[in-house]
């Protein structure tokens, strides 16, 4: 009887999840002392251990690394951003015959964690590359309670306590406003994404920054980083008292969404208003006068994140990537401001 019991009959004895099972038998970080000793003891009761040959596996590489998102699935097929960062992952990983295992999981809070905590679990994968950093990221200790190799994929947290692969946000920021002013705009406004975004906050403040030292007024509002969101701020911002002449968006569906609110309001682009996105892509180029963006080489982006985690994975001690300089690609979208 005991040759037929199987991890999943412990953890259903004990109450308990596979993944926490696997931990305790095999001597790994991710559960307690007092759990681990309750699963080891029903295992010797029971005369019950894992094979030699299983212990061997768990300890291989499996030749995989993981991604997961907490956005809206829907958000892959609508967003520029990530086709090309994960088309930079993938050129990385074809060379190195390492698979990438995403998973998408909707903004409900914790969702991630149970992804992370099943794949250290299950050995499905032998790092992760995190995205969308917060304020006090409960990734950061989770990862390392479970001892998987990971990178951050955003900007720089001390907090972190890993190797980290982001853009010159500062030499973005001074771009952007710089751009702005010498074409005589002196009230802009930054539509910036989600602040519960680590990176999102640190451009808010270098944008600021940058803003006082260039003698602009700027007003901050907060978009979602979809293109209705922004049409619906956009709206309200150029029915204002004092509308701005300036507009940063976070990315380029949001650009796109303020070239229509402005297109509804009978708003001219660039005479009137000037529009610049953050994020470059197609879709700045396609649109009806072509929008001003930051090129960041976000391919590189990707191709970076990839080889720092293999590196980390290898336990070659990497060190933090700045990916640049980025490029502003001048379009239609901005000119002159109006006298």
């Amino acid at each position: 009887m005991a040759a037929q019991l199987t991890i999943a009959d412990l953890a259903r004895r004990l109450g308990i999840s596979k993944a926490s099972v696997s931990y305790a038998l095999n001597n790994q970080p991710g559960v307690g002392p007092e759990t681990r000793e309750r699963v080891q003891t029903l295992a010797r009761e029971l005369g019950w251990f894992p094979s030699s040959s299983a212990r061997a596996l768990s300890r291989a590489k499996t030749g995989a690394i993981g991604l997961v998102m907490s956005r809206d699935p829907e958000l892959l097929g609508t967003e520029p951003y990530f086709v090309r960062v994960l088309s930079g992952i993938e050129q990385v990983l074809i060379e190195a015959d390492v698979s990438l295992v995403l998973r998408m999981v909707g903004p409900v809070p914790g969702r991630d964690l149970e992804v992370y905590e099943r794949w250290a679990g299950e050995r499905r994968v032998d790092g992760v590359i995190l995205f969308d950093a917060r304020q006090d990221d409960l990734r950061f200790p989770l990862v390392r309670r479970l001892g998987l190799p990971a990178v951050l994929h955003s900007a720089p947290q001390e907090s972190a306590l890993m190797p980290c692969v982001s853009g010159d946000d500062p030499n973005d920021a001074a771009l952007v406003v710089e751009h702005l002013r010498s074409l005589g705009h002196r009230r802009i406004a930054h539509v910036m994404g989600p602040q519960v975004f680590f990176h999102e906050l640190r451009r808010r403040a270098l944008v600021r920054e940058q803003a006082l030292q260039a003698g602009l007024q700027v007003d901050v509002v907060q978009g979602d980083y979809t293109l209705d969101g922004a049409h619906r701020l956009v709206l309200e911002l150029l029915q204002a008292p004092e509308p701005p002449t300036g507009l940063i968006f976070a990315n380029d569906l949001m650009a796109i969404g303020g070239l229509d609110a402005a297109a509804e309001l009978g708003i001219s682009v660039p005479e009137q208003l000037s529009i610049v996105s953050w994020d470059d892509s197609i879709l700045c180029q396609v649109a009806r006068r072509g929008v001003t963006a930051l090129d960041r080489n976000l391919t590189e982006f990707g191709r970076a994140s990839a080889r720092v985690l293999l590196e980390q994975i290898a336990d070659r001690n990497p060190s933090d990537v700045v990916v640049g300089p980025s490029t502003l690609v001048v379009r239609g979208t901005s000119g002159p401001a109006p006298a």
